[in-house]
């Protein structure tokens, strides 16, 4: 028996049993909406909450859309008042009470609301009452704004179903809007992969057949799938993506479904198939609000705008319609495409949704005109596939075995290649930036969106966990090696680096140390400089003080000549004075001794001529007077004897006193001339020091001048040494990159350990 026959039987067999257990006891006349409700709600509520007014999402005057509820979620609960949201706001039990503003409704109108609830609330006299078929979905509010908590698989969901020997072909794939994940459609299985990773997160059984359309939630904490036994059963399953439990199933169709939806409020679902009806379940109570059988060929595409508010289809016979996503009107018929429309896919916005058909066109529609704004050729032989990014640009994939990147005005932005087969599905992952292209040989392509890079192949014969387990633990040993190789490798540069600002350093160093010594030596040489200046200064003193005392010496050198010169001729002068004096002696002795005898001889003739007395005679007398004189003679001669003594004694007196002056003269003379010649051998000293001190100085000068030489061009070597290895060691662009590289190379290679790690622990853990 075929699961879907047996699920049907279950359900007619099920259903009269609940609705009995639903009804009161007794015979009860049935309250139903047509009949009793529906006039309240017409006079009461329908000025605010009809299907234009539409107010707080709640539409009472249609009974699926009352049954649907509003903004705030359901509003009846069959069978129970007391947590139907509708009764307790009209018996003014919560808030916002209703109608607003005024008195509650007349106590025969509620009663009747309220027995309508209790009794099951009938649409009509034809009704039974509506029992809700297993687990729903509870509404949630639209919005396109990332979920706090995005959902990834929170364990190994389960091994494959089934593993065949050839791959099946991609029929259905989707990415999650907000989580690295993809799901892969495989014979009655949907498999999970992480698409940064590219690893298997597990198997989703879907025992109904083969999977013909994927979808996750706008919050991507759901995952449909569509799709059944051609020509036999359909139904589409909602799965919890954490978890991957089953929460909803809907449709009974008897082919398979080719196209459905979840509305992003998640209130309903909507399928369509090879049958050309649109049916659009609740997710609430599973039952089907509403059908259209406007199409005229296979339904092959659905899709609700991201508001809700829409809901767009297409078929194989290029029909592509456009319907009030709850209450199932007609909203636009859009008539362009020339063959099957493929796939549809709606702008983030809900202003554009755009068409893929087998036209090879891909076509972008105005929601505000319903005019064709845009219309582009896609893909040679047909158009398969189409997706809008969260950024607004477009990924497609056809029959020219190619997918391709669009910008949002229909301009190509790249081409991936590498298909073996025609693309089937395509899919954009904005967490990873990564685009999704399955093609008839069964294998998904991951290419990088940003660069055209292909990064790995998904195939749709999952592994099972055991191989998984097996293929993890390999790739743990491979990412292991591999981050040790990429660690060396950075270590390798970053010793390059480190040795290269080493020797930088080290040179810096140098040249900083050259740089001092070059200033030591510079001020050293100034202090040379400063030191020849005061040796010359005080050579020069010298010199200058040695020429004084040059001078005093000549001079005194001179004066002692010309003192000895005169000394000498005063010596000689007295000499002869001495002589002459000494010559003067005899005559004066000679003059004395004739004196002596001339007075002798007087007084002897005296005495005679006085002996005789008068017998003197005349020759007596003569004798007297000649003796007398010769006595005056020879006094007279010394006299002048004597005087030339006295005369010649004074002039050897006055050359002796000559002599002693000329003497003194001399003697002071040689005592300045001795000072002097101290003085001046004091000087040419003091200047031989001064000499040897200056010419000492300006050998240190030189010597300094040489060192300063030394030293600068010791600093300028440095300094050139010390820029060419800072220079070495500057990080160029090239080895910022391959650092920047390696980091991240390194980085990601130990992160890929660690999520290797984990994975085969965690594989590990859901193995038992």
């Amino acid at each position: 028996m075929r699961p879907m026959l047996s699920l049907v039987l279950v359900l007619l067999l099920t259903a009269p049993l609940l609705a009995d257990d639903a009804k009161p006891e007794g015979k009860m006349e049935k309250v139903t909406y047509a009949d009793h409700v529906l006039p309240i709600m017409r006079q009461r509520c329908g000025s605010c909450h009809n299907a234009n007014d539409k107010k707080g999402g709640l539409v009472v005057d249609q009974y699926a859309a009352l049954m649907e509820g509003g903004a705030s979620g359901s509003s009846i609960e069959p069978g129970d008042p007391g947590v139907s949201y509708l009764w307790l706001l009209i018996n003014h039990e919560d808030e916002p009470k209703m109608p607003p503003n005024a008195d509650k409704m007349a106590e025969a109108e509620l009663a009747v609301i309220k027995k309508w609830i209790e009794l099951g609330a009938l649409e009509n006299a034809g009704s039974t009452a509506k029992i809700k078929k297993g687990p729903s979905l509870a509404k949630i509010e639209v919005s396109g704004e990332r979920p706090a908590e995005v959902a990834m698989p929170a364990k190994f969901l389960g091994d494959p179903v089934i593993r065949t020997d050839a791959r099946n072909s991609v029929t259905a794939l989707a990415t999650s809007p907000w989580a690295p994940l993809a799901a892969i459609s495989g014979y009655q299985q949907v498999a999970l992969y992480n698409t940064q990773t590219l690893d298997l997160m597990g198997v989703l059984p879907y025992p109904e057949g083969q999977p013909h359309i994927i979808k996750f939630s706008r919050t991507g904490d759901l995952l449909l799938v569509g799709g059944g036994q051609g020509g036999a059963s359909g139904k589409v399953v909602v799965y919890d993506v954490k978890t991957g439990e089953r929460r909803i199933e809907v449709g009974a169709e008897y082919d398979t479904v080719l196209a459905a939806d979840i509305s992003p409020d998640q209130s309903l679902i909507a399928l369509g198939g090879p049958k050309k009806m649109l049916r659009v379940y609740a997710t609430a109570t599973g039952e089907l609000v509403y059908e259209n059988k406007k199409h005229t060929d296979w339904i092959t595409a659905i899709e609700f705008s991201p508001d809700g508010v829409l809901l767009a289809s297409g078929d194989r016979a290029n029909g592509l319609i456009v319907w009030e996503a709850y209450t199932g009107r007609l909203f636009y018929d859009l008539i362009a495409h020339k063959a099957a429309v493929n796939d549809i896919s709606w702008r983030p916005d809900s202003n554009v949704v755009a068409s893929a058909s087998a036209d090879s066109e891909i076509m972008l529609w105005d929601m505000q005109t319903g005019n064709r704004i845009k219309n582009f050729g896609a893909h040679g032989g047909g158009a398969e596939a189409m997706d809008y990014t969260r950024e607004g640009q477009l990924v497609s994939t056809g029959r020219d075995k190619l997918a391709r990147l669009w910008n949002g005005d229909g301009a190509k932005v790249r081409d991936f290649g590498g298909l073996t087969e025609m693309g089937m599905e395509v899919a954009y992952d904005a967490e990873t930036k990564r685009l999704l292209a399955g093609d008839w040989a069964g294998i998904v392509h991951v290419w990088n969106a940003e660069d055209g890079t292909l990064i790995g192949q998904i195939d749709t014969n999952p592994p099972t966990l055991a191989m998984v387990i097996d293929q993890a633990q390999q790739s743990l040993a491979q990412v292991t090696s591999d981050a040790q190789q990429k660690a060396q490798a950075l270590a390798a540069l970053q010793q390059q680096k480190a040795a290269r600002e080493k020797a930088a350093q080290d040179a810096q160093t140098q040249a900083t140390q050259a740089a001092q010594q070059a200033q030591v030596m510079t001020a050293a040489k100034g202090e040379a400089e400063k030191k020849v200046q005061q040796q010359q200064a005080a050579l020069k003193a010298a010199v200058d003080a040695l020429a004084k005392t040059d001078a005093a010496y000549k001079q005194a050198e001179t004066l002692a000549t010309q003192a000895k010169q005169g000394l000498d001729a005063g010596q000689k002068a007295l000499a002869n004075a001495l002589a002459a004096a000494k010559a003067a002696e005899p005559p004066v002795q000679e003059s004395q001794n004739a004196v002596n005898a001339a007075k002798a001889a007087f007084e002897a003739a005296q005495k005679t001529v006085t002996d005789a007395g008068d017998q003197a005679t005349d020759e007596q007398k003569q004798a007297v007077a000649t003796s007398e004189a010769a006595l005056k003679d020879a006094d007279a001669k010394l006299a002048a004897a004597t005087q030339a003594k006295q005369t010649a004694d004074k002039a050897a007196q006055d050359r002796q006193n000559e002599v002693n002056v000329l003497n003194e003269k001399h003697t002071q003379a040689q005592a300045a001339l001795t000072q002097a010649k101290g003085e001046h051998d004091k000087t040419a000293q003091q200047r031989d020091v001064a000499q040897k001190e200056v010419d000492a100085a300006t050998a240190a000068l030189n010597a300094a001048i040489a060192a300063e030489k030394k030293a600068a061009e010791a600093a300028v070597a440095a300094k050139a040494a010390a820029d060419k290895a800072i220079e070495a060691a500057k990080v160029t662009e090239e080895q910022a990159k391959a650092m920047q590289a390696a980091e991240a190379a390194s980085a990601a290679a130990q992160q890929s350990v660690q999520s290797a790690q984990q994975r085969v622990e965690r594989l590990k853990t859901a193995a038992g």
